[in-house]
């Protein structure tokens, strides 16, 4: 089939099988950008929109950076691939060298992968080895939280929380969750991180008392969630679950594949809450979004483990044809040195208030059920239509790219991390923009 769009280009848009979307919805109705610079999308029509999510929470430093395409073109002449696999090439140990400055406590080992789903499954198979590595093997258990997004592979659906990511497809590794933090009831409008809900942490505890803390392998959260709808940790929540991990011998690990490199303040979330993790699992805005890749930090407790063998042996039988691929590199260190020559890792900080202000603006408007916020992170959640739960946000989302800004939208709630490069003017128009769409529905 052959569909006609809005430019009078005939395109066939049925042979891609686009991800996390409603494809016989969007090919009825397609939503097409055709190129970025800065802040800011342009439609094949040359409509321009504001871009409120950076992309996918990853083009931190904005679109169209001369410095990493210079960077991507100059590496590809001189060296496209080469595999690391008992072989190597210079720029994953200077890119690691590089990031482990910027990274909390010891986290000073990395492992490159190509994606946030890659990193947590890396991440959680790194932690049951190192379990059974130090003799510990019956801890095969891992523990995730509700509302939990940790991509879509078989290790993170199973510690993930959101029911719609295992419907299809199961619960394949043996997995417990926490009880999610958000509560409306007592939180709804918190500015920052809520008060109430330290106590949520303390699930940990029947948890281990139910399966024994023998076999238990690790916990991962993230330090803020995204996918499950922008969940604020409450005040010392993430420091409780560190303590607990410590009394039990179970990994802490940190998914900040939204939360890293600038996001809330800080180069990570866990420098800006002050909780060092065991293992910290990133992608995204590594690179800025323009080439895929993810890295995996460790502690040095964690891989001195695994260096205990012969010299001769493989000691993590683990790895991707594209780990550390020269290009990716290439454009991870151009995004690194634009993150710290124009203080990226600050941005979020200097601009908290004047965002959190502005978010909150939105209270008391027509359908708003709650504003959460913390660093350059907002979401707002909507009332759900009867029977329709979705509807709204979707809709929402469809006027605002009408009106010139792409939000995100998940289910009802609609998320906002721009690029941290936003001007003040530019964080009013996202904010006054989703404020008079809500009053056109009302």
């Amino acid at each position: 089939m052959t569909d006609q769009l809005d430019t009078g280009v005939e395109s066939d848009l049925n042979p891609f099988w686009m991800p996390f979307t409603a494809n016989q919805k969007f090919k009825a109705k397609p939503y097409l950008l055709e190129s970025a610079e800065g802040m800011y999308y342009q439609s094949p029509e040359g409509k321009v929109l504001l871009d409120g999510t950076s992309g996918l929470w990853c083009v931190n430093a904005g679109h169209g950076r001369k410095e990493i395409r210079e960077a991507v073109l100059s590496q590809m002449e001189k060296l496209d691939y080469a595999s690391c696999f008992n072989i190597g090439h210079p720029l994953p140990f200077e890119f690691a060298q590089r990031l482990i400055k910027h990274t909390p406590g010891d986290l000073d080992h990395v492992f490159f992968t190509n994606s946030g789903s890659e990193s947590v499954d890396t991440a959680l198979k790194i932690a049951l080895a190192y379990q059974r590595t130090r003799g510990e093997g019956t801890r095969q258990r891992l523990i995730g939280r509700e509302k939990g997004y940790h991509g879509v592979g078989f290790g993170g659906m199973s510690v993930g929380g959101i029911t719609s990511m295992r419907t299809q497809f199961g619960t394949p590794l043996q997995a417990d969750h926490l009880p999610h933090t958000v509560n409306i009831e007592k939180n709804a409008f918190t500015r920052g991180m809520p008060t109430e809900g330290i106590h949520l942490a303390d699930s940990l505890e029947d948890i281990v008392a139910f399966h024994d803390a023998s076999n238990i392998a690790a916990v991962i959260v993230e330090p803020i969630g995204g996918g499950g709808g922008v969940l604020i940790p409450p005040e010392g929540y993430l420091q409780r679950l560190r303590e607990i991990c410590d009394k039990h011998g179970i990994l802490l690990i940190f998914d900040e594949v939204i939360t890293g490199f600038g996001r809330v303040g800080d180069s990570f979330a866990s420098k800006r809450f002050g909780v060092v993790p065991d293992i910290m699992t990133t992608a995204k805005g590594l690179t800025n979004g323009n080439i895929p890749m993810g890295a995996v930090f460790v502690s040095k407790k964690i891989y001195d483990t695994f260096m205990t063998g012969s010299e001769a042996g493989i000691e993590l039988f683990h790895g991707y044809t594209y780990s550390g691929h020269p290009v990716a590199c290439a454009a991870g260190m151009a995004t690194l040195s634009i993150y710290e020559d124009e203080g990226l890792f600050n941005r979020a900080a200097e601009l908290e208030s004047y965002w959190e202000d502005a978010a909150h603006q939105l209270k008391g408007l027509p359908h708003v059920k709650d504003i959460r916020n913390f660093g350059l992170i907002a979401g707002i959640e909507l009332e759900s239509r009867p029977d329709n739960a979705g509807a709204l946000g979707h809709e929402v989302f469809e006027k605002c790219f009408e009106k010139g800004v792409v939000i995100r939208f998940m289910g009802d709630i609609m998320a906002f991390s721009p690029p941290l490069i936003i001007a003040k003017s530019q964080i009013d128009q996202l904010f006054e923009t989703l404020g008079s769409v809500l009053r056109e529905l009302n």
